[in-house]
């Protein structure tokens, strides 16, 4: 069971999100509040294994409290769930200690899929925020140099297949239809490639891709 908490400012978004993750059996929400001092009170009591922490904005409140949970309770892996995409704000949010980000163009699936991939101790990006840091990562590289990073060998043909499919931006649902697999197998499979390669992110797991000539940029 993965306990997850939520705050949230507006309460009805909060407890609808809360009754779309206690639908899954293997969640549950265990706390709603809406208030950042209730929460910490929480969290000395109660164990919670993934913090949805929905926001409008990004500011020096919200970044205080993302690295007091990340100093103070380690285990508790933050998902933050913004309408912002700027690239200043998305990497503060990530330095401050949180382990995910969801944009404005996220769904309940990729929701999903990021809670499980934080509980897995790995961590998450939706597709905008994940090509926005990509973009900083190939800006970076100079001209066409694409040093070949080691580990390859390791990897099977089906999962060089979903990693080609990954980096080309179809979601896990997409890649399981076109391999006539289920999601579920194929989130498996992106869990392999990471823990064969060492990869702590999707994001390293494309840079990898990009070195190799997997993925096309």
């Amino acid at each position: 069971m993965i306990k997850i908490g939520i705050i949230d400012d507006h309460v009805i978004s909060a407890e609808a999100l809360g009754h779309y993750l206690n639908a899954n059996s293997d969640f549950e929400a265990s706390v709603i509040l809406h208030d950042r001092l209730a929460l910490i009170d929480h969290l000395k009591r109660d164990g919670i294994n993934v913090l949805v922490i929905c926001i409008n904005e990004i500011g020096f409140e919200i970044l205080n409290l993302i690295r007091h949970i990340s100093l103070s309770y380690d285990r508790v892996r933050q998902l933050v769930v913004a309408r912002i995409t700027d690239d200043t704000a998305v990497l503060k949010c990530i330095k401050a200690g949180a382990k995910g980000f969801l944009a404005k163009d996220s769904d309940c699936s990729e929701l999903t899929e990021a809670i499980y991939t934080l509980r897995n101790g790995y961590d998450f990006y939706s597709s905008s925020v994940a090509h926005l840091l990509l973009n900083k990562y190939i800006a970076s590289m100079k001209g066409d140099e694409r040093p070949a990073a080691p580990g390859l060998e390791t990897l099977s043909s089906r999962q060089i297949e979903i990693l080609k499919l990954w980096g080309n931006s179809l979601s896990n649902q997409e890649i399981a239809d076109k391999l006539y697999l289920s999601v579920r197998t194929v989130e498996s499979h992106k869990t392999h490639i990471m823990q064969k390669l060492n990869l702590k992110t999707t994001i390293d797991m494309i840079k990898f891709g990009i070195k190799n000539n997997l993925i096309e940029i």
